[in-house]
């Protein structure tokens, strides 16, 4: 019997090769879209997830006050791991972490790598990241011992045995210790190299609440006791002991969290190592891969219920023959099973052929074998069931319970109920493509907002070239070297790059009437020339000059007259009360006090989801991590090559590495960016699943009016009232569609754009353009066949009725 039933199912697909089609590719195109999201999805929901003590690992952040000022951060100094670790007894372990960039070597292999990791010897007893070699209690014990990951054993060493060989990372030689399996893709904490946290330098052998610049990282003894362990960090925080050693003044605080870690990608606002995700993105990509599967399982019900119509003959025979119902309903059911079952297997296809591009999209890099492991196959087959369930349950069960003499009679008609429901179909499938398209165009428009905004620095052909090594013996002549360069307009340096600035510091004024107070700001040492680099605006006084640096000369004064030269943005001489021009001259103290030489326009130094801070550049060059060269728009590639022959001349023992300033300024919208593509592709998708549906169903509403359309014609109907016939029912529906979505759409965007203090706002040009689109392309979707019965012979039609 069963057999049977598929064996009708084929024949009655087959005999129907225009539905087919459509539903077959509009469910494998909603299917595949699903599974893939699906995987996305599943990776972030498991972020972290892979450690054994995963349950028991939270990081540390700060809260700090000072002046009235409230900052929080997701680094610490380097006394909070071990201080606390000796105090708190439900604390058993510690880990402080750094990612560095720097110079490795092994003979002729040289390179810049970015990701070295500095940690504490327990990092790997902490974490599960899988040695492949060495033993996790050792590994780290010494400071002359690193970690590679097997990719970075692969590169440097090629097919021998790199344990106990010597490998030279940031200027040191150290010892292969052990083999790490490469960094899984979900976790935070991404490295090629593991070694000691006390490597990165003298300034962290000291143990200071401040110069946070670390993350770290406790291993509970129990993961439930972390409220508890909070209040006692609250309460030792609080001591007097902690307050004279933090130098906390009457008012001021300094307080520490723990994050679970399985929290942190999803659902802190404070980035670590890598931009952090979003639970309210993940939520969204749920809800999109809901909607593509709704609307694919539309269109099938839609589909299949219209075209049953045609089968009246066929029903009412087999229950003539005896069928009951439930025969009848599994015949219809059958022929979804075999739809879907079909789509199933090409969806996996266009899965494995369009995994590229999808990890382009997420940022991901998903391999075919992830596809082909049981979870995307169980889903895949998951949403098969449903699908076949759920759309061929309605017309199955409409066919089912239809009396035989009323079909004998009369042939199957649609009910009202079911005519009802077709028409809610087609609203909520156009309903769910307006909204996304709508969405759609206010991202791109904030995201070319973002692009085109006067950030109050030209971020355009700057090139970065990253200091390092012995260079800083050779700073001013490398300098020169590239001032002539042709096409290099100025060069200077600096600690950070402006699109992001993290170093956070305090400064102390005097100021009638509040006295000294304590201030706190972003801070950026600089080279001479940067405001002229960057082209920033002086709104008073002058930029630094090189006789500054007479000022901070301490050879001859035994350090009692050093100073430090400043400039403030404007947003600082607010904060202080002062005009640009009544804080020229003024003394401002950070550790030292100096004369303020002028205040720069405000420019945004972090993320356009923040307003324009305090910000205090001071001069300085020991700091410097960059060389920073505005170079002509023109002949750029020569102008590249011209500066690879002065770094090859130069300095021959670091490789030539550059990047541009405005790709670093867009690296601070990665998540935007692909929310935007992701959205423009799910809106793609769901007009054409919607217009698949509607060609189908128009397709057949034209053969079902054939005679009526004759008659028209016969009595003097024009072309234009043919299509109107044809057209106006579902146009109405869009329409009704256009005005569910578009409310929806205006209220997403809003609570989206809440995220940016600098943001567009929803303009109607997005809402009108996402209707014509959605009513242009329903016109085209309707215009062919009702432009083809429009011209049809209308003898033809009614002799052939």
């Amino acid at each position: 019997m069963i057999r049977n039933y598929f064996k009708i199912a084929l024949r009655n697909l087959k005999k129907n090769k225009l539905y087919t089609v459509i539903n077959i590719f509009g469910l494998s195109i909603g299917l595949a879209a699903c599974v893939l999201i699906t995987l996305y999805i599943a990776s972030e929901l498991t972020y972290d997830s892979f450690h054994e003590k995963s349950d028991r690992i939270v990081r540390a952040t700060a809260e700090y006050k000072f002046s009235n000022d409230i900052n929080t951060t997701a680094v610490t100094g380097t006394k909070v791991g071990p201080e606390l670790t000796r105090q708190l007894p439900g604390i058993e372990d510690y880990v402080r972490t750094f990612v560095n960039q720097g110079i490795v070597k092994n003979g002729t292999k040289v390179f810049t790598e970015n990701r070295i990791l500095y940690a504490d010897p327990s990092f790997f007893k902490i974490f599960s990241f899988n040695l492949v070699q060495g033993n996790p209690s050792t590994v780290l014990d010494a400071p002359n011992k690193i970690v590679l990951t097997e990719s970075m054993a692969k590169k440097y060493f090629d097919t021998y045995n790199p344990i106990n060989q010597t490998i030279n990372i940031a200027g040191k030689d150290m010892v292969v210790s052990g083999i790490c399996e490469d960094s899984p893709k979900n976790s935070q904490i991404k490295f090629d190299f593991v070694t000691q946290f006390l490597n990165i330098g003298p300034n962290v052998q000291k143990e200071q609440w401040w110069t946070a610049n670390w993350i770290t990282y406790f291993l509970l003894h129990n993961g439930n006791d972390k409220d508890q362990i909070q209040q006692q960090i609250a309460r030792y925080m609080d001591t007097d002991l902690v307050k004279k050693e933090a130098r906390l003044d009457k008012g001021d605080y300094l307080k520490y969290y723990l994050e679970p870690i399985l929290d942190v990608h999803l659902k802190s606002d404070l980035a670590g190592f890598e931009p952090n995700g979003s639970i309210t993105h993940v939520y969204v990509y749920i809800i999109i891969t809901i909607l593509i599967l709704l609307i694919a399982i539309a269109n099938y019900a839609n589909l299949a219920t219209a075209q049953s119509t045609t089968r009246s003959g066929e029903i009412g025979i087999r229950k003539v023959m005896g069928a009951n119902k439930a025969q009848v309903f599994f015949q219809f059911i059958s022929e979804a099973t075999v739809v879907s079952f079909v789509a199933t297997v090409l969806a996996l296809i266009i899965s494995i052929l369009v995994i590229p591009y999808f990890n382009t999209i997420t940022g991901q890099l998903f391999t075919i074998s992830e596809l082909l492991q049981p979870l995307p196959i169980s889903l895949l087959l998951l949403f098969c069931v449903v699908v076949s369930s759920l759309a061929g349950l309605y017309p199955a069960l409409v066919l089912s319970n239809t009396k035989v003499m009323a079909i004998l009679k009369k042939g199957f008609t649609s009910t009202q109920k079911s005519g009802s429901l077709k028409k809610a179909l087609i609203v909520g499938q156009f309903a769910i493509s307006i909204f996304l398209i709508t969405f759609t165009l206010i991202i791109i428009k904030q995201m070319d907002y973002i692009q085109s905004k006067d950030l109050g620095y030209n971020k355009d052909h700057v090139v970065v070239l990253p200091i390092g090594g012995t260079m800083m013996n050779s700073f001013e002549s490398i300098k020169d070297a590239f001032l002539q360069v042709k096409g290099v307009q100025s060069v200077t340096a600096s600690y950070e790059t402006p699109e992001f600035v993290k170093w956070a510091d305090g400064v102390y004024v005097t100021t009638e009437g509040e006295g000294e107070r304590e201030i706190s700001v972003k801070a950026m040492p600089i080279d001479l020339d940067f405001i002229k680099t960057m082209d920033m605006t002086l709104l008073a006084g002058r930029d630094f000059i090189k006789a500054d640096f007479a000022l901070m000369d301490t050879v001859y004064s035994g350090n009692t007259e050093y100073r430090e030269p400043y400039l403030i943005n404007e947003t600082l001489a607010k904060r202080i009360g002062w005009t640009p021009e009544d804080a020229v001259g003024k003394t401002i103290e950070k550790r030292v006090p100096g004369p303020i030489l002028g205040v720069i326009e405000d420019f945004h130094f972090s993320s356009l989801h923040e307003p324009v801070g305090p910000l205090l550049i001071f001069l300085s060059r020991d700091f410097s991590r960059n060389y920073i060269l505005r170079i002509a728009g023109a002949n750029i590639q020569e102008t590249l090559q011209g500066l690879e022959t002065v770094w090859t001349d130069r300095i021959p023992d670091r490789p030539f590495n550059y990047h541009f300033l405005d790709e670093d300024y867009n690296a601070l919208y990665k998540a935007e960016t692909r929310n935007s593509i992701l959205f423009s592709t799910a809106a793609g998708l769901s007009i054409i699943l919607a217009c698949l549906g509607l060609f189908g169903l128009v397709a057949f509403s034209t053969v079902q009016r054939t005679k009526e359309i004759g008659i028209r014609k016969i009595l003097g109907a024009s072309l234009g009232n043919i299509m109107m016939l044809i057209s106006k029912n579902f146009l109405v529906l869009v329409c009704v569609a256009i005005g569910i979505a578009l409310p929806v759409a205006y209220w997403a965007s809003e609570s989206w754009l809440e995220n940016f203090a600098y943001r567009v706002e929803p303009q109607i040009s997005a809402f009108v353009i996402a209707g014509v689109i959605t009513i242009l392309t329903t016109l085209g979707t309707i215009g062919y066949h009702a432009l083809k019965a429009a011209t049809s012979n209308p003898v033809k039609a009614l002799r052939t009725e």
